[in-house]
Protein backbone atom coordinates (compact mmCIF):
# COMPACT_ATOMS: atom_id res chain seq x y z
CA UNK A 1 0.00 0.00 0.00
CA UNK A 2 1.36 3.40 -0.97
CA UNK A 3 0.69 6.30 1.37
CA UNK A 4 1.51 9.97 1.25
CA UNK A 5 1.17 10.32 5.01
CA UNK A 6 4.25 10.17 7.28
CA UNK A 7 4.86 6.70 8.70
CA UNK A 8 5.11 6.04 12.44
CA UNK A 9 6.38 2.84 14.03
CA UNK A 10 5.66 2.34 17.70
CA UNK A 11 4.65 -0.50 20.00
CA UNK A 12 5.13 -2.28 23.31
CA UNK A 13 6.79 -5.38 24.70
CA UNK A 14 4.18 -8.02 25.49
CA UNK A 15 5.28 -8.69 29.07
CA UNK A 16 2.25 -7.35 30.92
CA UNK A 17 -0.84 -5.18 30.69
CA UNK A 18 -0.26 -1.51 29.98
CA UNK A 19 -0.53 1.10 32.73
CA UNK A 20 -0.92 4.82 33.26
CA UNK A 21 2.75 5.39 32.48
CA UNK A 22 2.19 3.96 29.01
CA UNK A 23 -0.91 6.11 28.59
CA UNK A 24 0.83 9.33 29.58
CA UNK A 25 4.00 8.59 27.64
CA UNK A 26 2.66 7.16 24.41
CA UNK A 27 -0.91 5.89 24.12
CA UNK A 28 -2.73 9.21 24.14
CA UNK A 29 -0.26 10.60 21.61
CA UNK A 30 -0.99 7.64 19.38
CA UNK A 31 -4.69 8.51 19.42
CA UNK A 32 -3.87 11.89 17.90
CA UNK A 33 -1.18 10.59 15.55
CA UNK A 34 -3.44 7.96 13.98
CA UNK A 35 -5.51 10.83 12.55
CA UNK A 36 -2.57 12.34 10.66
CA UNK A 37 -0.06 9.52 10.14
CA UNK A 38 0.13 5.98 8.81
CA UNK A 39 0.72 4.37 12.19
CA UNK A 40 1.94 0.82 12.89
CA UNK A 41 1.71 -0.58 16.42
CA UNK A 42 4.02 -3.52 16.99
CA UNK A 43 3.10 -6.17 19.54
CA UNK A 44 6.77 -6.77 20.36
CA UNK A 45 6.71 -10.41 21.47
CA UNK A 46 10.07 -11.22 19.89
CA UNK A 47 11.70 -8.39 21.80
CA UNK A 48 9.97 -9.55 24.99
CA UNK A 49 11.72 -12.90 24.62
CA UNK A 50 15.16 -11.28 24.90
CA UNK A 51 14.79 -11.40 28.69
CA UNK A 52 11.73 -13.65 29.06
CA UNK A 53 12.71 -16.76 27.09
CA UNK A 54 12.21 -18.74 30.31
CA UNK A 55 8.53 -17.73 30.37
CA UNK A 56 7.16 -17.88 26.83
CA UNK A 57 3.60 -18.43 28.09
CA UNK A 58 3.72 -15.00 29.75
CA UNK A 59 4.81 -13.36 26.49
CA UNK A 60 2.15 -15.19 24.47
CA UNK A 61 -0.71 -14.34 26.84
CA UNK A 62 0.21 -10.69 26.91
CA UNK A 63 0.00 -10.36 23.12
CA UNK A 64 -3.76 -10.51 23.64
CA UNK A 65 -3.67 -8.31 26.75
CA UNK A 66 -1.70 -5.50 25.11
CA UNK A 67 -3.95 -5.63 22.05
CA UNK A 68 -6.93 -5.29 24.40
CA UNK A 69 -5.34 -2.20 25.94
CA UNK A 70 -4.73 -0.65 22.51
CA UNK A 71 -8.33 -1.10 21.45
CA UNK A 72 -9.76 -0.08 24.82
CA UNK A 73 -8.04 3.31 24.83
CA UNK A 74 -9.34 4.07 21.34
CA UNK A 75 -6.78 2.81 18.83
CA UNK A 76 -8.83 2.33 15.65
CA UNK A 77 -7.81 -0.66 13.48
CA UNK A 78 -9.13 1.24 10.47
CA UNK A 79 -6.57 4.01 11.15
CA UNK A 80 -3.70 2.20 12.89
CA UNK A 81 -2.23 -1.19 12.01
CA UNK A 82 -1.78 -3.51 15.00
CA UNK A 83 0.67 -6.29 14.10
CA UNK A 84 2.58 -9.16 15.71
CA UNK A 85 6.36 -8.83 15.61
CA UNK A 86 7.20 -12.57 15.55
CA UNK A 87 4.87 -13.13 12.61
CA UNK A 88 6.82 -10.74 10.36
CA UNK A 89 9.78 -12.77 9.02
CA UNK A 90 11.30 -9.76 7.24
CA UNK A 91 12.08 -8.23 10.63
CA UNK A 92 14.29 -11.18 11.55
CA UNK A 93 15.86 -11.17 8.08
CA UNK A 94 16.71 -7.48 8.30
CA UNK A 95 18.03 -7.93 11.86
CA UNK A 96 20.49 -10.58 10.72
CA UNK A 97 21.54 -8.41 7.81
CA UNK A 98 22.05 -5.31 9.97
CA UNK A 99 24.19 -7.17 12.49
CA UNK A 100 26.86 -7.24 9.80
CA UNK A 101 26.87 -3.45 9.78
CA UNK A 102 27.38 -2.88 13.52
CA UNK A 103 30.07 -4.00 15.95
CA UNK A 104 29.70 -5.61 19.36
CA UNK A 105 31.56 -2.73 20.98
CA UNK A 106 29.09 -0.24 19.45
CA UNK A 107 26.17 -2.27 20.76
CA UNK A 108 27.70 -2.33 24.23
CA UNK A 109 28.28 1.44 24.19
CA UNK A 110 24.64 2.23 23.50
CA UNK A 111 23.55 4.13 26.66
CA UNK A 112 20.07 2.61 26.68
CA UNK A 113 21.41 -0.94 26.48
CA UNK A 114 24.11 -0.24 29.08
CA UNK A 115 21.53 1.08 31.53
CA UNK A 116 19.15 -1.81 30.95
CA UNK A 117 21.92 -4.40 31.35
CA UNK A 118 22.87 -2.84 34.66
CA UNK A 119 19.25 -2.59 35.83
CA UNK A 120 18.66 -6.28 35.11
CA UNK A 121 21.92 -7.38 36.73
CA UNK A 122 23.06 -9.44 33.73
CA UNK A 123 26.76 -8.82 34.31
CA UNK A 124 28.46 -10.62 31.44
CA UNK A 125 25.63 -13.16 31.14
CA UNK A 126 23.81 -10.96 28.67
CA UNK A 127 21.36 -12.76 26.38
CA UNK A 128 22.66 -12.25 22.85
CA UNK A 129 19.19 -11.21 21.70
CA UNK A 130 19.14 -8.48 24.34
CA UNK A 131 22.56 -7.13 23.38
CA UNK A 132 21.59 -7.11 19.72
CA UNK A 133 18.30 -5.33 20.35
CA UNK A 134 19.43 -2.03 18.72
CA UNK A 135 19.88 -3.85 15.41
CA UNK A 136 16.52 -5.55 15.83
CA UNK A 137 14.83 -2.24 16.54
CA UNK A 138 16.52 -0.76 13.48
CA UNK A 139 14.95 -3.60 11.52
CA UNK A 140 11.52 -2.86 13.00
CA UNK A 141 11.72 0.84 12.16
CA UNK A 142 13.17 0.55 8.67
CA UNK A 143 11.00 -2.38 7.61
CA UNK A 144 8.04 -0.01 7.71
CA UNK A 145 10.14 2.88 6.36
CA UNK A 146 9.09 4.85 9.42
CA UNK A 147 10.33 8.41 9.68
CA UNK A 148 8.91 9.11 13.14
CA UNK A 149 9.28 6.92 16.25
CA UNK A 150 7.62 7.99 19.53
CA UNK A 151 10.00 7.08 22.38
CA UNK A 152 10.96 8.23 25.84
CA UNK A 153 14.04 10.39 26.16
CA UNK A 154 16.01 7.41 27.50
CA UNK A 155 15.30 5.53 24.25
CA UNK A 156 16.62 8.24 21.92
CA UNK A 157 20.08 6.58 21.60
CA UNK A 158 18.38 3.62 19.93
CA UNK A 159 17.04 5.89 17.21
CA UNK A 160 20.52 7.34 16.74
CA UNK A 161 21.91 3.87 16.26
CA UNK A 162 19.14 3.00 13.82
CA UNK A 163 20.15 5.99 11.71
CA UNK A 164 23.81 4.92 11.83
CA UNK A 165 22.81 1.54 10.42
CA UNK A 166 20.62 3.20 7.78
CA UNK A 167 23.54 5.34 6.63
CA UNK A 168 25.81 2.30 6.38
CA UNK A 169 23.22 0.34 4.39
CA UNK A 170 22.63 3.24 2.04
CA UNK A 171 26.39 3.76 1.59
CA UNK A 172 26.90 0.06 0.82
CA UNK A 173 24.09 0.15 -1.73
CA UNK A 174 25.15 3.47 -3.23
CA UNK A 175 21.53 4.61 -3.03
CA UNK A 176 19.03 5.92 -0.50
CA UNK A 177 17.28 2.62 0.13
CA UNK A 178 16.01 3.56 3.58
CA UNK A 179 14.98 6.82 5.26
CA UNK A 180 16.35 8.01 8.57
CA UNK A 181 13.93 8.32 11.48
CA UNK A 182 13.34 11.02 14.04
CA UNK A 183 12.56 10.40 17.71
CA UNK A 184 9.30 11.92 18.91
CA UNK A 185 9.75 12.53 22.64
CA UNK A 186 6.51 13.24 24.54
CA UNK A 187 6.22 16.48 26.56
CA UNK A 188 5.35 14.47 29.70
CA UNK A 189 8.45 12.71 30.97
CA UNK A 190 8.50 9.24 32.47
CA UNK A 191 5.74 8.95 35.06
CA UNK A 192 7.10 7.71 38.41
CA UNK A 193 5.65 4.78 40.29
CA UNK A 194 3.17 5.52 43.05
CA UNK A 195 5.99 4.77 45.53
CA UNK A 196 8.14 7.54 44.10
CA UNK A 197 10.52 5.28 42.22
CA UNK A 198 11.53 6.62 38.85
CA UNK A 199 10.19 3.66 36.88
CA UNK A 200 6.61 2.46 37.04
CA UNK A 201 6.19 -1.25 36.47
CA UNK A 202 3.62 -3.90 37.26
CA UNK A 203 6.31 -6.27 38.55
CA UNK A 204 7.32 -3.68 41.17
CA UNK A 205 3.72 -3.26 42.31
CA UNK A 206 3.91 0.52 41.84
CA UNK A 207 1.80 0.93 38.69
CA UNK A 208 -1.87 1.63 38.01
CA UNK A 209 -2.96 -0.63 35.13
CA UNK A 210 -5.42 0.69 32.57
CA UNK A 211 -7.77 -2.08 33.69
CA UNK A 212 -7.69 -0.97 37.36
CA UNK A 213 -11.01 -1.11 39.21
CA UNK A 214 -12.41 1.91 41.03
CA UNK A 215 -11.25 0.44 44.35
CA UNK A 216 -7.76 -0.23 42.98
CA UNK A 217 -7.48 3.36 41.77
CA UNK A 218 -8.56 4.68 45.18
CA UNK A 219 -6.07 2.45 46.97
CA UNK A 220 -3.22 3.44 44.64
CA UNK A 221 -3.84 7.17 45.07
CA UNK A 222 -3.99 6.79 48.86
CA UNK A 223 -0.59 5.06 48.74
CA UNK A 224 1.06 7.77 46.66
CA UNK A 225 4.07 9.60 48.06
CA UNK A 226 3.75 13.32 48.66
CA UNK A 227 6.10 15.70 50.51
CA UNK A 228 7.42 13.86 53.60
CA UNK A 229 7.96 17.21 55.34
CA UNK A 230 4.36 18.32 54.83
CA UNK A 231 3.24 17.05 58.24
CA UNK A 232 0.42 19.48 58.98
CA UNK A 233 -2.14 21.12 56.72
CA UNK A 234 -0.84 24.60 57.56
CA UNK A 235 2.77 23.69 56.68
CA UNK A 236 4.15 24.87 53.32
CA UNK A 237 4.55 21.91 50.97
CA UNK A 238 6.93 21.09 48.15
CA UNK A 239 5.44 20.43 44.72
CA UNK A 240 8.70 19.43 43.01
CA UNK A 241 9.25 15.68 43.29
CA UNK A 242 5.78 15.21 44.77
CA UNK A 243 4.29 12.15 43.08
CA UNK A 244 0.68 13.35 43.35
CA UNK A 245 1.52 16.59 41.58
CA UNK A 246 3.51 14.70 38.93
CA UNK A 247 0.34 12.77 38.12
CA UNK A 248 -1.76 15.93 38.16
CA UNK A 249 0.70 17.52 35.71
CA UNK A 250 0.16 14.54 33.42
CA UNK A 251 -3.63 14.19 33.66
CA UNK A 252 -5.34 17.29 35.08
CA UNK A 253 -7.09 19.01 32.15
CA UNK A 254 -7.52 22.33 34.01
CA UNK A 255 -3.96 23.68 34.02
CA UNK A 256 -4.98 27.08 35.38
CA UNK A 257 -6.69 25.55 38.39
CA UNK A 258 -3.77 23.19 38.87
CA UNK A 259 -1.31 26.08 39.06
CA UNK A 260 -3.52 27.74 41.70
CA UNK A 261 -3.55 24.47 43.61
CA UNK A 262 0.25 24.30 43.52
CA UNK A 263 0.56 27.86 44.80
CA UNK A 264 -1.82 27.07 47.66
CA UNK A 265 0.15 23.94 48.56
CA UNK A 266 3.43 25.86 48.57
CA UNK A 267 1.97 28.57 50.85
CA UNK A 268 0.49 26.06 53.25
CA UNK A 269 -3.12 25.47 54.26
CA UNK A 270 -3.79 22.70 51.75
CA UNK A 271 -3.82 19.10 52.94
CA UNK A 272 -2.49 16.11 51.00
CA UNK A 273 -5.86 14.38 51.19
CA UNK A 274 -7.60 17.17 49.30
CA UNK A 275 -4.97 17.05 46.56
CA UNK A 276 -5.27 13.27 46.37
CA UNK A 277 -9.08 13.49 46.10
CA UNK A 278 -8.69 15.77 43.09
CA UNK A 279 -6.30 13.31 41.45
CA UNK A 280 -8.52 10.34 42.22
CA UNK A 281 -11.55 12.02 40.63
CA UNK A 282 -9.51 12.71 37.48
CA UNK A 283 -8.16 9.16 37.26
CA UNK A 284 -11.56 7.58 37.90
CA UNK A 285 -13.07 9.63 35.07
CA UNK A 286 -10.18 8.75 32.76
CA UNK A 287 -10.02 5.02 33.41
CA UNK A 288 -13.69 4.07 33.83
CA UNK A 289 -14.56 4.12 30.09
CA UNK A 290 -11.27 2.40 29.23
CA UNK A 291 -11.96 -0.33 31.80
CA UNK A 292 -15.55 -0.84 30.59
CA UNK A 293 -14.51 -1.00 26.95
CA UNK A 294 -11.74 -3.44 27.83
CA UNK A 295 -14.19 -5.74 29.61
CA UNK A 296 -16.44 -5.71 26.54
CA UNK A 297 -13.55 -6.52 24.21
CA UNK A 298 -12.34 -9.34 26.47
CA UNK A 299 -15.70 -11.01 25.81
CA UNK A 300 -14.98 -10.88 22.05
CA UNK A 301 -11.57 -12.61 21.72
CA UNK A 302 -12.24 -13.63 18.11
CA UNK A 303 -12.62 -9.98 17.14
CA UNK A 304 -9.39 -8.99 18.89
CA UNK A 305 -7.44 -11.82 17.26
CA UNK A 306 -8.93 -10.92 13.88
CA UNK A 307 -7.65 -7.37 14.30
CA UNK A 308 -4.17 -8.75 14.99
CA UNK A 309 -4.28 -11.18 12.04
CA UNK A 310 -5.48 -8.59 9.53
CA UNK A 311 -3.01 -6.00 10.75
CA UNK A 312 -0.17 -8.50 10.62
CA UNK A 313 -1.14 -9.47 7.07
CA UNK A 314 -0.96 -5.87 5.94
CA UNK A 315 2.33 -5.35 7.79
CA UNK A 316 3.83 -8.51 6.25
CA UNK A 317 3.24 -7.20 2.72
CA UNK A 318 5.01 -3.93 3.54
CA UNK A 319 7.94 -5.43 5.45
CA UNK A 320 8.53 -8.19 2.89
CA UNK A 321 8.71 -5.57 0.16
CA UNK A 322 11.24 -3.57 2.16
CA UNK A 323 13.48 -6.58 2.70
CA UNK A 324 13.39 -7.40 -1.02
CA UNK A 325 14.32 -3.80 -1.87
CA UNK A 326 17.22 -3.78 0.59
CA UNK A 327 18.47 -7.20 -0.51
CA UNK A 328 18.39 -6.20 -4.19
CA UNK A 329 20.02 -2.87 -3.41
CA UNK A 330 22.90 -4.61 -1.66
CA UNK A 331 23.29 -7.11 -4.50
CA UNK A 332 21.91 -10.20 -2.75
CA UNK A 333 19.89 -12.86 -4.54
CA UNK A 334 16.13 -12.39 -4.25
CA UNK A 335 14.37 -15.56 -5.35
Amino acid sequence: MTTLRPVILTGDRTTGQLHLGHYAGSLRNRLDLQETHDQFLLLADAQALTDNAHNIAKVRENVFQVALDYLAVGIDPAKSTICLQSALPALAQLSMLYLNFVTVSRLERNPTIKDEIQARGFGRDIPAGFLCYPAAQAADITAFRATLVPVGEDQAPLIEQTNEIVRRINAAAGADLLPEARALIPPVGRLPGIDGRQKMSKSSGNAIPLSASADEISHAVRQMFTDPNHLRVEDPGCVEGNVVFRYLDAFDPDKKELEALKDHYRRGGLGDQKVKRRLEDILQALLEPIRERRLELAEAPDYVMDVIRKGTGRAREITDRTFDDVARGLGLFVL
